[in-house]
């Protein structure tokens, strides 16, 4: 995980190059960002960059080391909160979260599972926990974060809604629930409220949980 933690962007060993390990990514990022992460190698960031597929390999091991350095760079920090309104400052944080994943919709899948961590996806995690009022145990806190960012996360991938009502215009007797509420929706509206609907009902359930306990 040194890759992630080194104050300076360059190579590991041997004369110092006219490259950086911020350079490589953001290169990786663009091709990710237009085809996804599949389209990432070694061989083709190298390319982009100018240099050998060997040079790379002087900044980082191999792709999982570099998607880990893209994450971090397309992750950026999270914006300034105060805790004054925690409920404000968490709606704020989600928000800023899920336009990093739609910016980058590769971000899904190389946060995903057992991987190295570095100081920028920490310093997002610290914001939400920092701004959470008192009444919660740690793992309370810790899973509180890990809920929110969990709705965050699952509003990206969802279907499209196009792709839904194209589905039951045409199958619309075998979904009569369905077909039910999106009617509804087109008397009453409320459509593609999805995330903050659900964010809000999570943060009532925290607030709930909280002031029980005072």
């Amino acid at each position: 995980m040194d890759f992630l933690w080194q104050e300076s962007a360059g190579g590991r060993r041997g004369p110092k190059k006219a490259l950086s390990l911020d350079a490589i990514a953001d290169a990786a990022i663009v091709i990710a960002d237009a085809e996804g992460l599949a389209a990432v190698s070694m061989q083709r960031v190298a390319a982009e960059v100018g240099f050998t597929k060997m040079a790379l390999y002087r900044y980082l091991p191999g792709k999982s080391e570099l998607v880990a350095v893209m994450l971090e760079r397309g992750m950026g920090v999270p914006p300034e909160m105060s805790a004054g309104d925690w409920r404000a400052a968490l709606t704020r944080w989600s928000e800023s979260l899920i336009s990093v994943f739609v910016a980058h919709p590769w971000a899904i899948e190389a946060s995903a599972g057992n991987r190295p961590i570095g100081p920028n996806e920490l310093t997002w995690m610290e914001a939400a926990l920092a701004v959470l009022p008192e009444g919660l145990s740690g793992a309370e806190r810790m899973d509180a974060v890990a809920v929110i960012a969990g709705q965050v996360r699952a509003l990206v991938v969802q279907p499209s809604e196009s792709g839904l009502l194209t589905a039951i215009t045409e199958h619309a007797a075998r979904f009569p629930a369905i077909s039910a509420a999106i009617a509804d929706i087109a008397v009453h509206g409320g459509h593609d409220q999805a995330f903050h609907f659900g964010l809000e009902r999570i943060l009532d359930g925290l607030e709930a949980l909280i002031t029980q306990r005072v």
